[in-house]
């Protein structure tokens, strides 16, 4: 009776304590005295910290009111969201600091430069950089930034003076505005004003899509390394302009974990990251460590994660002469839950992340030289380094694809790598580069261990598990021709910054106009032609005249009767060309070596309209990188279909509908299956990808035969390390070679007889009987770059990522792959887009 009764007492305590006697005291140090004429956070967002979840908006609000209130603290916006929202970035350090702030900021990068040895670091302040909720339902974090920014903004005495004279602090207090927000609303909106901790509550339980991710439903976390979201380019932008000491990235986990900070599993670590990194790691986790104790919570390290991917922000600072570090805390998900810690409460997951803030920085004071010298070091060996390394460089480049180029070329930009354009056009190992549309990329410079980072292929590793994707090779996931270098006397002029991407019509013509299917942007120049209402066909073979071959694909817009005169389709073309970064070439006469322009192997192809099956059961990551794609990239209108209501749409007027990976059947019932089946047989394409293979084979859409390994049995292997044994099976992120047929028409625009995919599954198709039914296969050892265990290389050996089939007038096709994974996988893009507008040639 007596425990009954404590229970009671200590559940009534916290739910008291969670609703009314929340105070800033909870979180702050009493040991030092604050600045009563700054502002406190319920003075401007009107709550408690922790009382609910702060929205964007109010902690813009917050901190502009602190920049404005504090000589202390200065503050930036560093663009925008995809949803227009500002991304912030708060400067904090001492009024003299701030003050000549631009030569501390020279003196700091000089640590890393050639004459950095000279430098001394006796007096130099440190950089941190803090950022919090890159994942918007990991909330702790920016909503502990509203209290750890009034600190630094008021707190008082020696110590915080000494703090501020020493260290530049760089605050990015919302990671994902557009995801923070998404989640602030769904937890104010479901939120009682008696609290219930009960795990069933409706508060949660998010509706799909959640508020993890940014406006395109990216886990914007895996962005460090590609760049491709503004959120990502900002904060890269600021990386680069400072090079801070450490990066902390703070997160949330599942509600019946604990705290977690890093280091992660020492097996786990990318063998380019020094020894002396995690060390160092190590030694910060000892005041992460003190500072827990200190309030009473638990807390783990050196396990589950891992610092392998440096795309994930607390991995990336290790490749770049920082120290990265992820802390995890248990996620209350709401306001207050159930766990079996004990009653986990908003403002306790707030608080963990305000100590570790603070433990961060204090870290950062006792290791300032250390640190400094660190950083100095680490660019002294990679000076040396490179100077040893045979390797002087790398070749990059597509003969038939600028615009894909160009790309690769402005992630190295934005990551401050230098690049050379080839001199001359140059054939090496059987590929030809091109002037205009080739780069060099000399490995000798201070990026050099990030450049091998980016186009390394590694397949040997000490461990078989991980935590993100084993692989991310650029040139592979562009589909480049690449080729490393002994000498770099191909360089041309180094390029101090990219040109802008143009595209031109040769002249006007009074007969017709073609332009190959090879380049990026060609789907969104078709979309552009057939919006227009305009008539264009399709070349099934390849063809030349003057003096130019044209390939599988080629596109041909006849000049009479169209829906424009002679000098308004020349006209529109022109800013068709110029938009779409493509040439177009007039001709005047339809007489070809190969096929005439009046020949029946040029199909028409026409208008499109697409549906994007989403909602509960299907993968947002991938959904949202089908509807990125589509909008950003293409300018080809998307209607999104949720499967709350698919089964009541008129789907009548699509002509293709996809289906991404799903989490098993959710909304894609039997019912649904026989709508979808009807709208086929009546001439729509139907396209699956990933887990969608499970389905298309259990509603009977294809006959599809799987490969599975029956004899895979644990032998030798104890009960702990069962997980292990399981987990070596995940083929979390690797790159894999395929064969395909140029002529098929889902491999139009690819100008070599070989294809890298990215693979994130365990999913294998027998091939068909007929080649000419497997335009795209593996080859029999296709493992290019990442890990695969034994068995599952065995299996996925001339197996086939690719399906299509009839169904009465329409077609089905399937891709095992993700063809768009992290919208920077730009080599396989195209493979969807032919699909789109070729699907009906298959």
């Amino acid at each position: 009776m007596k425990r009954i009764t404590l229970l009671l007492c200590l559940l009534f305590t916290s739910l008291t304590f969670a609703q009314e006697e929340l105070t800033l005291d909870y979180y702050l140090p009493q040991e030092v005295s604050y600045d009563a004429a700054i502002p406190k956070p319920a003075d401007v967002i009107g709550h408690e910290v922790g009382e609910w979840h702060v929205t964007h908006d109010k902690l813009m609000f917050y901190m502009q009111t602190l920049a404005e209130a504090s000589d202390r603290i200065t503050i930036e916006n560093r663009g925008t969201t995809f949803e227009g929202r500002p991304i912030l970035l708060l400067t904090v350090t001492s009024p003299e600091n701030h003050n000549n702030l631009e030569s501390i900021r020279q003196q700091h990068l000089a640590l890393s430069e050639s004459g950095g040895a000279s430098t001394s670091v006796d007096n130099m302040p440190i950089v941190v950089y803090q950022g919090f909720s890159v994942h918007g339902n990991e909330p702790s974090g920016a909503n502990a930034g509203l209290a750890y920014a009034y600190y630094l903004a008021a707190a008082q005495g020696p110590q915080i003076d000494a703090m501020l004279d020493n260290t530049i602090i760089l605050m990015d207090p919302s990671y994902n505005p557009d995801g923070l927000q998404r989640f602030a609303y769904w937890a104010n909106t479901n939120r009682s004003m008696n609290l219930n901790p009960d795990g069933n509550e409706r508060e949660y339980h998010e509706v799909w899509p959640g508020g993890r991710t940014n406006h395109y439903w990216f886990d914007i976390n895996r962005d460090w390394l590609p760049v491709q979201l503004p959120e990502s380019r900002a904060r890269i932008r600021t990386f680069h302009r400072w090079l801070p000491n450490i990066l902390t990235d703070h997160h949330e986990m599942g509600t019946n974990s604990t705290f977690f900070f890093q280091p992660g599993e020492p097996s786990r670590v990318h063998p380019l990251t020094p020894k002396m990194n995690q060390e160092l790691t190590a030694e910060i986790g000892t005041y992460h460590a003190k500072a827990l104790d200190k309030i009473g919570s638990l807390y783990y390290s050196e396990e589950n994660y891992d610092d392998y991917y440096y795309g994930k922000g607390s991995t990336f600072p290790d490749v770049v002469g920082s120290i990265g570090i992820l802390f995890e805390q248990a996620s209350s998900r709401g306001h207050i839950q159930e766990s079996e810690n004990g009653l986990l409460t908003f403002p306790f997951t707030i608080r963990n992340q305000f100590t570790t803030a603070l433990s961060t920085v204090e870290a950062a004071q006792n290791m300032r030289t250390k640190l400094l010298n660190y950083q100095r070091g680490f660019y002294e060996d990679l000076r040396a380094e490179a100077g040893r390394s045979k390797t002087k460089g790398f070749i990059f480049g597509d003969a038939k694809d600028a615009a894909k180029t160009w790309h690769l070329a402005e992630i190295l930009e934005r990551q401050n790598i230098k690049f050379h354009e080839v001199s001359r056009d140059v054939t090496l190992g059987g590929k030809q580069y091109k002037k205009g549309s080739s780069y060099v990329v000399p490995l000798e410079q201070k990026n050099h261990r990030l450049i091998k980072a980016m186009f390394e292929k590694r397949t040997t590793f000490t461990d078989s598990l991980f935590y993100d994707i084993s692989a991310w090779t650029f040139p592979l996931a562009f589909n480049l021709d690449y080729a490393e270098l002994t000498s770099l006397s191909n360089a041309g002029p180094e390029i101090p910054q990219l040109n802008t991407l143009e595209g031109s019509v040769s002249n006007e013509s009074s007969y017709a106009y073609l332009f190959e299917w090879h380049e990026y942007y060609t789907p969104k120049a078709l979309n552009m032609i057939l919006e227009k209402g305009l008539r264009a066909k399709i070349a099934q073979y390849p063809f030349s005249m003057g003096g130019e071959n044209y390939d599988y694909g080629t596109v041909m817009i006849p000049v009479q009767n169209q829906k424009l005169n002679k000098g308004a389709l020349y006209t529109f073309l022109k800013k068709v060309a110029a938009e779409s970064y493509l040439d177009i070439t007039a001709v005047n006469t339809g007489v070809t070596r190969g096929i005439d322009l009046g020949s029946g192997d040029f199909e028409p192809v026409e208008k499109q309209k697409i549906a994007l099956i989403v909602g509960e059961g299907i993968r947002s990551y991938d959904a949202g990188e089908i509807w990125h794609l589509f909008d950003t990239r293409y300018d080809i209108k998307l209607t999104k279909i949720d499967t709350e209501y698919l089964s009541g749409a008129d789907l009548s007027s699509y002509t293709d509908i996809i289906i991404p990976g799903s989490w098993g059947s959710g909304g894609l019932n039997k019912s649904v299956a026989e709508k979808l089946k009807e709208w086929v047989k009546d001439g729509g394409t139907l396209i699956g990808f990933r887990t969608t293979a499970n389905w298309f084979q259990q509603q009977e859409f294809l006959d599809l035969k799987f490969r599975k390994d029956s004899t895979l049995v644990a032998k030798n292997v104890s009960f702990g390390e069962r997980q292990d044994f399981r987990g070596a099976q995940v083929t979390g992120g690797a790159i894999f070679n395929t064969r395909i047929d140029r002529s098929h028409p889902v491999n139009f625009g690819y100008k070599n007889n070989t294809l890298p995919m990215f693979r994130n599954s365990n999913i294998y198709l027998e091939p068909e009987k007929d080649s000419y039914n497997n335009p795209i296969q593996y080859t029999s050892s296709p493992l290019m770059s990442g890990y695969i265990s034994e068995e599952n290389a065995a299996l996925i050996a001339n197996s086939v990522p690719f399906k299509t089939s009839s169904m009465g007038r329409g077609r089905v096709i399937l891709f095992t792959d993700n063809t768009n994974f992290r919208a920077f996988w730009y080599g396989t893009n195209k493979l969807l887009m032919n699909a789109i507008f070729f699907g009906d040639m298959m």
